[in-house]
C-alpha cells in the first residue's frame, strides 16, 4: 500500500507526498528542536527566518498566559483598541528607522506587504495624484504569497498557474539602478512606490550592492514616490540593528514588519508609516479607512510582541548578529577556500552557501537532517543559515561542518 498524504496540506510541499515523509517537530530550546523520535537538530534557520530569541523562552510564554486569563482576544476596528496593541505600537514607533512613524499592525508578512502596497497607493491618491498607481520591485525577490505580494515577488515560479496579478507592477533587476532610471523615465509620473527587501531573504540571499538603497531613496524622492522596505526577515536584530534600514543607513517611508517582532511565538505583522504617507491619510479628519484584519491588533499576540522586544533589548541581541556572522560566514569561506562549495554570501546574521555545479540543495538539506542541523534549499543552488540570535558558537561551528559532510 502507497503511502497516502495526510490531511495537512503542507505550504511550499508536494501535495501528493506521504505522511511519512514530514519530520514531526515536538519541541524546542533555545537554538535547538526535537522530533517525535528523539532526534535534537540545530535550528539553522530560526525554524522560518523568525525565531531570534530562540525556543522556550518563558518570559513570552509568561506574557501570553497572563495575557489569555485577562482578554484572549478582541477587535480593534473603529473605536476598539486595547493595552497590549498600544504598547506593541508604541514600542515599534520609537523603534522605528523613520520619525513620528504609526503603525498598522497586521496578521503575517504577506498581509504587511499587502497593506503596505495599499497603504502607498491610496496616500497618493488622497494627496490628488490618483494616477500615481505603478509598484516597481525587484528580481529576484520574496514578498509574500497573497495575489499583491505574490505581485511584488520577483520569483516566476511562485506565480506559475495562479493566472492574472495584481496591474501596475514591474519588476527590475535586483541590482540595476539604470533599470530603474529607465522606468521612472518611461513612467515616473505615474510611480507610487519601489520596494525592496535590505537584504534579499528567500529570493537567495543577497545583500544590495555598495550605495544601492541610498540610490533608491535618491530617485524615489525625486520623482515623488515612496520607498517601501520589505524587513519581515531583516528587522528585529537580524543585520545587527533593529531594522535593516538602520543598519544600512536608509530612510524608508513604509516599512513592513513580522516574523522577528514576537519571534514567531504568535503571529503578528504591520506597517511602519513616516511622515509622508501619515500626511494624506490623516488629512481630513472624517476620512475612514477602510482597511484592517480580523485579528489586527490581538491583545494576545500584542502581549507576546513587547515580552519578545523585551527579551532582545535586555539580552543586547541585535549585538549578537555580527558574531553570528563573522563566524559562520568565516566558516563558510573556508568550505570554499577547500572547494567544498562554490561561494558564500550574506550580512548579519543571513547567509547563504553557493553550492558546487549539479549539487541538489534538496538533497543537501536532507543529509545536513541526518547530521543533525535543519537548513533550508533555495533556488537551483543555495542553502540558507539564518540562525536564533541565541546560538552558541560551538553550534554554528556544527552548522558549518554539517554543510562540509552534506555537501562533499
Amino acid at each position: 500500500m502507497t503511502d497516502q498524504p495526510p490531511p495537512f496540506m503542507h505550504a511550499y510541499a508536494p501535495p501528493a507526498r506521504g505522511a511519512d515523509g514530514f519530520v514531526r517537530i515536538v519541541g524546542g530550546s533555545g537554538a535547538t528542536v526535537l522530533d517525535d523520535k528523539g532526534n535534537e537538530y540545530i535550528d539553522g534557520l530560526a525554524s522560518l527566518w523568525y525565531c531570534q530569541v530562540g525556543h522556550g523562552r518563558p518570559e513570552i510564554i509568561d506574557a501570553i498566559t497572563v495575557q489569555l486569563k485577562k482578554l484572549a482576544a478582541y477587535q480593534t476596528f473603529d473605536r476598539f483598541t486595547n493595552g497590549p496593541a498600544d504598547a506593541l505600537c508604541e514600542r515599534l514607533a520609537a523603534l522605528a528607522p523613520m520619525p513620528d512613524a504609526r503603525v498598522f499592525l497586521t496578521t503575517g508578512g504577506s498581509e504587511a506587504v499587502e497593506t503596505a502596497l495599499k497603504l502607498a497607493r491610496l496616500a497618493h491618491f488622497l494627496a490628488g495624484a490618483p494616477r500615481r498607481t505603478l509598484i516597481v520591485s525587484r528580481a529576484p525577490s520574496y514578498h509574500g504569497v497573497n495575489y499583491g505580494a505574490m505581485s511584488a515577488t520577483g520569483l516566476p515560479l511562485n506565480r506559475e498557474g495562479y493566472g492574472p496579478m495584481l496591474e501596475n507592477v514591474v519588476q527590475v533587476p535586483f541590482d540595476d539602478l539604470d533599470a530603474l532610471d529607465a522606468v521612472i523615465a518611461e513612467r515616473g509620473d505615474e510611480l507610487a512606490a519601489v520596494i525592496a527587501e535590505p537584504v534579499i531573504g528567500a529570493g537567495g540571499v543577497l545583500p544590495p550592492p555598495d550605495g544601492y538603497l541610498a540610490g533608491l531613496r535618491e530617485r524615489c524622492d525625486r520623482v515623488g514616490a515612496f520607498l517601501i522596505l520589505d524587513e519581515v526577515i531583516c528587522g528585529f536584530g537580524r543585520l545587527g540593528q533593529w531594522f535593516g534600514a538602520q543598519y544600512y543607513g536608509v530612510r524608508p517611508d513604509l516599512v513592513t514588519f513580522a516574523k522577528g517582532v514576537t519571534s514567531g511565538y504568535q503571529p503578528v505583522g504591520g506597517v511602519l508609516l513616516g511622515a509622508a504617507v501619515r500626511a494624506p491619510l490623516e488629512s481630513d479628519p472624517n476620512y475612514m479607512l477602510r482597511h484592517g484584519y480580523t485579528y489586527s491588533g490581538h491583545p494576545t499576540a500584542c502581549a507576546a510582541g513587547v515580552a519578545n522586544l523585551d527579551v532582545i533589548e535586555r539580552e543586547a541581541l541585535c549585538d549578537r548578529a555580527p558574531k553570528i556572522g563573522s563566524r559562520l560566514g568565516d566558516g563558510l569561506r573556508q568550505l570554499v577556500e577547500r572547494g567544498v562549495i562554490a561561494g558564500a554570501r550574506g550580512d548579519g546574521a543571513m547567509w547563504a552557501a553557493v553550492l558546487n555545479a549539479g549539487v541538489d540543495p534538496s538533497a543537501v538539506r536532507d543529509r545536513m537532517l541526518q547530521e543533525g542541523v535543519i537548513c533550508r534549499p533555495l533556488g537551483t543552488d543555495a542553502i540558507a543559515f539564518c540562525p536564533p540570535l541565541v546560538i552558541a558558537d560551538d553550534q554554528l561551528d556544527r552548522c558549518v561542518d554539517a554543510l562540509a559532510a552534506a555537501a562533499s
